[in-house]
């Protein structure tokens, strides 16, 4: 059976766009009961028109706690497959805190509605080994005990945020627990080794499962679309454009490096011939030799005679 890979962003929105399929991944990965979710309309970009790609889909969510109460949460998703810069992830958490959508009404003030940013990487990060790492944050007094009272707080929540990292290449199938079994259609050692535009599982892979069936349904859907294909084929042909480049860029820079490299060294040789030739024109001028009669010895002008005694 293959299905969609959904690493490729036009996959990815296809099935995220699916209300019930987006419940249930936000679920998984956030270990919590989302009962409602909305697409911010107009909100999803495809940063794919420079030298990284990062689509990004922003998310309202209604998450019931463990209490039975509910609250707003927005929720920001950002998927590339391509090692990427940190500073573009600030820049849109950035242009989240600063928009005024983002706020909403606590007794007499508004706040910054809480929010979870989730990042699904198609590249792996530093030295940490596990596929899906939580990075939450806490309050501390000056003693370091966590402040449990008056917590959680809308002011906190306003400016500080927890997330989900997501490395898609360390999934390599490992299925244990709920969360994994939902990330399992990202796994890239599953891609069909001669068409990356499809991961291969045994038929009936998720059948039976009322949170993945409907997944592996839409993927198989998005599989079998032309369009579809169409999209994953331009976006190969556009990251192989920029991978191109890049190489271009390096090489340009390797050569640049070089040549500075090279400048930097005939520097240090004429600095260094400089000093030899100062230190014996100062040494003929303490023989007793006159400026005239060095310059003459040297073949130099009289100036540059003076200026090195």
């Amino acid at each position: 059976m293959f299905i969609a890979n959904p690493i490729y962003d036009i996959v990815f929105k296809y099935l995220i766009e699916d209300e019930r399929i987006a419940r249930t991944i936000l679920s998984a990965l956030l270990k919590k009961d989302v009962v409602k979710v909305e697409m911010r309309a107009n909100e999803y970009d495809n940063i794919a028109r420079d030298s990284l790609s990062i689509f990004r889909i922003d998310f309202g969510a209604t998450i019931r706690e463990d209490d039975g109460t509910e609250r707003l949460l927005l929720i920001e998703v950002q998927k590339t497959w391509a090692d990427t810069e940190m500073l573009r992830f600030r820049q849109y958490l950035g242009a989240q805190y600063a928009n005024k959508m983002n706020m909403h009404r606590v007794g007499r003030r508004d706040y910054g509605l809480p929010m979870v940013t989730v990042y699904l990487l198609g590249h792996c990060i530093g030295d940490i080994n596990e596929p899906v790492v939580y990075v939450r944050r806490k309050a501390y007094d000056y003693n370091g005990q966590e402040i449990v009272e008056g917590m959680p707080d809308p002011f906190v929540d306003s400016l500080t945020h927890d997330c989900v990292i997501v490395q898609i290449p360390l999934l390599h199938g490992q299925v244990n627990n709920r969360l994994e079994k939902i990330l399992s259609i990202f796994d890239q050692s599953r891609r069909d080794s001669n068409d990356g535009h499809t991961l291969e599982f045994d038929d009936g892979y998720g059948e039976n499962d009322s949170e993945l069936e409907p997944i592996v349904r839409r993927l198989l859907m998005a599989a079998s679309d032309a369009k579809m294909r169409h999209s994953m084929n331009v976006e190969d042909e556009y990251f192989s454009t920029i991978e191109n480049q890049q190489t271009t860029i390096m090489q340009k820079n390797k050569i640049i490096e070089q040549k500075d490299a090279q400048l930097e060294q005939k520097d240090a040789q004429l600095e260094q011939k400089d000093a030899q030739l100062k230190m014996s024109v100062q040494l003929l001028h303490s023989a007793g030799l006159s400026i005239e009669s060095i310059a003459e010895k040297l073949a130099m002008p009289i100036d540059d005679i003076k200026r090195l005694v």
